[in-house]
């Protein structure tokens, strides 16, 4: 049983869905069947491909961290400028 990629032409969303022989496709959320078949991404790893990834990853990570600093930095300077 394949899985394919969709989109749906009511409301733009985009599913994969295992079909069996015979089996018509619908739309898990407006349930339409005017439904358009897509391309289905082909994934390549490599030694290439997962260093990007991960320095990609690494790198998110950092914001994400960055952000909580930040978010912290500002939640003690505000506790201490009410405790004085």
């Amino acid at each position: 049983m394949p899985i394919y990629e969709y989109r749906c032409g009511g409301c733009g969303h985009e599913f994969e869905q295992l079909i069996r022989t015979g089996d018509v496709p619908a739309c898990p959320s407006c349930k339409g069947q005017t439904l358009e078949r897509l391309l289905s991404h082909c994934a390549v790893s490599s030694e290439h491909t997962r260093s990007l990834n991960f320095t990609k990853a690494r790198a998110a990570a950092r914001g994400v961290q960055r952000d909580k600093d930040v978010a912290q930095a500002e939640y003690e300077k505000k506790h201490h400028e009410e405790g004085h």
